[in-house]
């Protein structure tokens, strides 16, 4: 996906910047870059595991209280 800008007849090399910026802040790419900027590692299997453990019993104990009463229900809202 390249962006580019051709200099038109009589426009002056700082409106032909601000174009060609434009054009790039529009296309998502600066906004792409930065979320790519910093990759974080990868958890190990054991500290995966380990998280999916603690999701279920946190699941399960949640489940039990809302069962019994002692915790409500709450309804998500619908994003459009």
């Amino acid at each position: 996906m390249a962006i580019d800008a051709k200099k038109k007849e009589g426009e002056s090399a700082t409106s032909l910047m601000f174009r060609f910026s434009k054009k790039v802040q529009r296309s998502g790419v600066v906004r792409e870059v930065k979320k790519r900027r910093f990759l974080g590692r990868k958890p190990n299997k054991s500290r995966r595991r380990l998280s999916a453990a603690y999701r279920d019993q946190k699941r399960s104990e949640i489940e039990k209280l809302r069962k019994l009463g002692l915790l409500k229900t709450v309804t998500k809202k619908k994003r459009r």
